[in-house]
């Protein structure tokens, strides 16, 4: 895949994965609670919360797929975040088998983008190539 490829590639799944973190988050909490929602019963502050966070940074994912070269930290910072949250809910959800569904779920999802953006993002001397040339 050439770099001008992965850029493109990389545009789409930023404008993907924006749209989903500002948008999908919430229904599929509502679709899939056993795969989405931790603490599904009743009101939960806490689901309130983090869909405020992956709301926000759906936003800037979005902005981002404009000129990802410009945003290549925002776009490590969604990966390493992706990792790490997507590792912390793994354990729990082996730690406490009422959780099992998120393995399926949202921790799987975490780990699909960070990986998808890792493949796609361009590194530091490709990306200062690829800008002197455009």
């Amino acid at each position: 895949m050439t770099e001008s490829d992965r850029l493109k590639y990389l545009r789409i799944a930023l404008l993907l994965v924006g749209l989903i973190f500002t948008f999908g988050i919430w229904p599929l909490t509502i679709v899939w609670p056993s795969g989405w929602a931790w603490h599904a019963e009743g009101r939960s502050e806490y689901l309130d919360m983090i869909i405020g966070v992956y709301a926000t940074l759906g936003v800037f994912l979005m902005i981002a797929s404009r000129e990802p070269l410009a945003h290549r930290s925002l776009i490590w910072f969604t990966v390493w975040s992706s990792i790490a949250h997507g590792l912390i809910m793994a354990a729990h959800s082996v730690a406490n088998p009422q959780h099992i569904g998120h393995l399926w779920g949202d921790v799987l999802a975490l780990i699909a983008v960070a990986a998808i953006l890792a493949f796609l993002t361009p590194r530091q001397a490709n990306a200062i190539k690829q800008r002197s040339a455009a």
